[in-house]
């Protein structure tokens, strides 16, 4: 007999989306489907037995600091859905794909801004995902340090930004069971060095300079889906 029960669970998500041309096709589809996102992830964790009591979702569009400058980040609050569906589907409308200079991207920048989010310490089952979508390879962090509005208060160094991440022991930012990282990103230094060494990783290899074409809405439901 099938049973009734039903998980519940506060679910934080943040987006960190390469938003430099060749990412046209990820954020596209992230536009075409802001607006019924809280509707499609609620259908989709009821059909898998699980309840959302709470849904946030924050936007990080990464370029690059030196080449770039005031338009190298897009690092929004938290929008409450489905009470700001509107307002997050406006903040995505607004993303435009152009820029990046070199092929690195500060991918890892808008990973430091994404684990210090300030995320929902409430209730007993919680989820802190963080989604991130690029083809380009990282920078180390500080590489674009000389830019005048790059973060003073950045991680100094990938170790540093480990630290951030946590693990059992050490959770500055992150609840360690709650927290997942997905990357849909090249298997290249940065990028791989997370792989290898944080935990709560899922990684899906993607090819670099190739702008994700294989993605699609589906799969990033699905993603969040097995992720909470």
């Amino acid at each position: 007999m099938a049973s009734n029960f039903k998980l519940t669970y506060n679910v934080d998500i943040v987006f960190c989306i390469d938003a430099t041309g060749s990412m046209d096709n990820v954020i596209n589809i992230v536009k075409d489907n802001a607006l019924h996102f809280y509707d499609d992830v609620t259908a989709a964790m009821r059909a898998n037995n699980k309840e959302i009591s709470s849904l946030r979702i924050k936007i990080i569009a990464f370029r690059d600091y030196l080449a770039d400058r005031e338009d190298a980040m897009l690092n929004t609050d938290f929008f409450e859905l489905p009470r700001e569906s509107q307002v997050f589907s406006d903040t995505v409308q607004s993303i435009e794909a152009f820029g990046g200079g070199d092929e690195p991207e500060d991918g890892l920048e808008a990973l430091a801004f994404a684990i210090r989010s300030k995320w929902n310490t409430e209730g007993t089952r919680r989820r802190q995902l963080i989604v991130v979508w690029s083809d380009a390879s990282t920078h180390p962090l500080g590489f674009g340090a000389s830019a005048p509005n790059y973060p003073r208060s950045m991680a100094k160094n990938f170790q540093e930004l480990s630290e951030w991440w946590g693990d059992k022991q050490n959770q500055p930012y992150m609840n360690h069971s709650a927290k997942r990282l997905v990357l849909y990103t090249p298997n290249q230094p940065g990028w791989s060095d997370i792989v290898e060494e944080w935990d709560g990783v899922i990684h899906y290899p993607s090819e670099a300079g190739a702008g994700l074409r294989e993605a699609d809405y589906q799969e990033i439901l699905n993603t969040i889906v097995h992720s909470v």
